[in-house]
């Protein structure tokens, strides 16, 4: 068996323990599509995902299913819908029944199901997608609606076993409901069960009432707490994590096993708790188009694929962590790259037990089409920090294509075959700086034409910080002018080129801190900026000095 060095390897090697040899391992995840589907959410299908990854890693066959509960009563208008007041006349159908309110889809529900199934591939996840709404209406589970009537009174005393005696079930109970076969609407009564194949009911809003045959009716539907572990036995489902809400005591995992084991004669799948996902730092953008949902094609405009797994294969599912979009997101980055190069040996990880560790961690990071790990065999990435890629992207006033063209030509090391992946990056930084980014992150060069004479009236209208330079600011510019820019190229390295700044501080009289001020204002028009020596080294001399030239 593949060594163990990660918790989802973890997990499969618990699940071939408890489930035994077996040709198929089944691992499962699904949700309600009655909204936006948001990252939280995705924790749940990338923990699956990673689970079933390592299974095939580890020699095994395994399924990877993903329920669409699209057969469940829309119960209410999320905020973040249009057409609110059309979508609440459809309250109580079930959701596939529900009309698109975008109008690009059948149904509101295949609405939501499209947008995750279009995104998932981009972050490598390929699920079977089974819809609920479809296997309930051609008669898949009548067996199964069958052994639950069966066996009501066990499904009545496994549900109050976890209740106390103020929420036991009172009166007589079905584990069943029905939409009615006229106006579509749950709102009906079971009136009775003929021990055989009949389900009487009646409509409480329509008035409809007629007797239904199990066996071909397309409105019965099993109520959650014996849907889901019916599923489990009728996919025989191996593993199946689940959010805390559902892992807490007496919560509907706890009675889904019982339900599990003594009414379908099916053990419960292995399981872990996942916890909830924070987020930190909300873009406008994202706020105003989605209310507080945040999806997965958010948090891909920011992070790269690969990077969007790191951020969940390397935390443990029952840990909560945050999604940041602030300034954050930079040391996430360098904290990936680190990865990246410890996994690639490229820089030494502490012990051999960090070593795999970071590696595995990387390696379930990335992008497969096959569902098993791709191998680290060829030469490593390349690198290029995401904060100086931020600063290349803005010397080059946002054009992508500028600032790969311009990193190629400083940069030997990159190669033709590396800007697949860097532009992907670029994509993220650009999006990142215009959307998320502090103010004072931001900047933009100055043009050619733009004396510090007349900065302060111009950029007044922009909002930045803009201001007039003294005349001692306005010589110590012309001296980092003559005696650093033009001679940049002589500077090897950045700690060089600072060596030189600070000398031309010394010459005009002023202390560093004040000539980065000067320079910063003369170039950008701010107070600070990127760190000056790495700034200079990264822009076109010529431009430097025309900027400059009029000091």
């Amino acid at each position: 068996m593949k060594t163990v060095n990660h918790w989802a390897d973890e997990a499969a090697a618990k699940i071939i323990f408890e489930k035994g040899e077996k040709e198929l391992y089944t691992c499962a995840s699904g949700i309600t599509p009655s909204g936006s589907v948001h990252i939280g959410n995705f924790r749940e299908i990338i923990s699956v995902d990673l689970v079933a990854r390592s299974l095939r890693d580890m020699g095994k066959n395994t399924r990877f299913i993903y329920s669409w509960d699209d057969y469940d009563v829309f119960r209410k208008v999320p905020e973040n819908m249009p057409k609110k007041d059309e979508l609440k006349d459809c309250l109580r159908s079930p959701i596939t029944m529900v009309p698109d309110p975008w109008e690009r889809d059948e149904n509101y529900a295949r609405h939501h199901e499209v947008d995750v199934e279009n995104a998932l591939p981009k972050v490598g996840i390929f699920p079977e997608y089974i819809y609920q709404a479809g296997r309930y209406r051609t008669s898949h589970y009548a067996q199964g609606i069958r052994k639950a009537l069966e066996k009501r009174d066990v499904l009545k005393n496994i549900l109050d076993k976890f209740r106390d005696e103020e929420h036991k079930i009172q009166g007589e109970w079905w584990p069943v409901s029905v939409f009615c076969e006229k106006c579509n609407k749950d709102e009906t009564e079971i009136e009775g069960w003929d021990g055989d194949w009949g389900l009487s009911y009646k409509c409480k809003r329509c008035g409809n009432a007629e007797k239904l045959d199990i066996k071909n009716a397309k409105g019965i539907k099993l109520s959650w707490r014996v849907d889901w572990p019916m599923r489990w036995e009728f996919e025989k489902v191996d593993f199946e994590p689940a959010g805390k809400d559902h892992h807490s005591q007496g919560g509907s995992f706890d009675t889904a096993k019982h339900v599990c084991k003594d009414v379908y004669d099916w053990n419960a799948p292995v399981t872990f708790r996942y916890d909830f996902i924070g987020t930190k730092g909300l873009p406008g953008k994202m706020s105003s188009s989605s209310g507080n949902v945040i999806t997965l094609d958010d948090v891909l405009n920011v992070y790269t694929p690969e990077l969007t797994r790191y951020l969940f294969a390397g935390t443990r599912p029952n840990t909560e962590f945050t999604i940041s979009f602030d300034l954050d997101v930079i040391k996430i980055y360098e904290d990936y790259d680190k990865t990246e190069r410890i996994a690639y040996k490229m820089e030494e990880a502490k012990n051999e037990a960090e070593y795999q560790k970071e590696r595995r961690i990387y390696e379930l990071s990335q992008i497969s089409a096959d569902g098993k790990t791709p191998s680290l065999d060829g030469s490593a990435p390349y690198q290029v920090p995401f904060r100086h890629l931020c600063n290349l992207i803005q010397i080059a006033d946002l054009d992508i294509d500028k600032a790969l063209s311009d990193l190629s030509a400083g940069d030997a090391n990159l190669k033709p075959e590396h800007l697949k992946s860097l532009k992907s990056k670029a994509q993220r930084a650009k999006y990142w700086i215009e959307n998320c980014a502090p103010e004072d992150f931001r900047f933009q060069l100055k043009k050619e034409e733009n004396l510090a004479e007349t900065q302060g009236r111009r950029e007044e209208i922009r909002g930045d910080s803009s201001r007039l330079l003294t005349d001692i600011e306005k010589n110590a510019v012309r001296i980092l002018r003559d005696d650093v820019i033009c001679k940049i190229e002589e500077f090897t390295d950045d700690k060089v080129c600072a060596s030189a700044i600070y000398a031309a501080a010394e010459k005009a009289g002023i202390d560093g801190k004040a000539l980065f001020g000067a320079a910063y204002q003369a170039l950008i028009g701010k107070e600070q900026g990127p760190r000056l020596a790495s700034f200079l080294r990264s822009i076109n001399k010529d431009r430097l000095l025309g900027i400059l030239k009029n000091y």
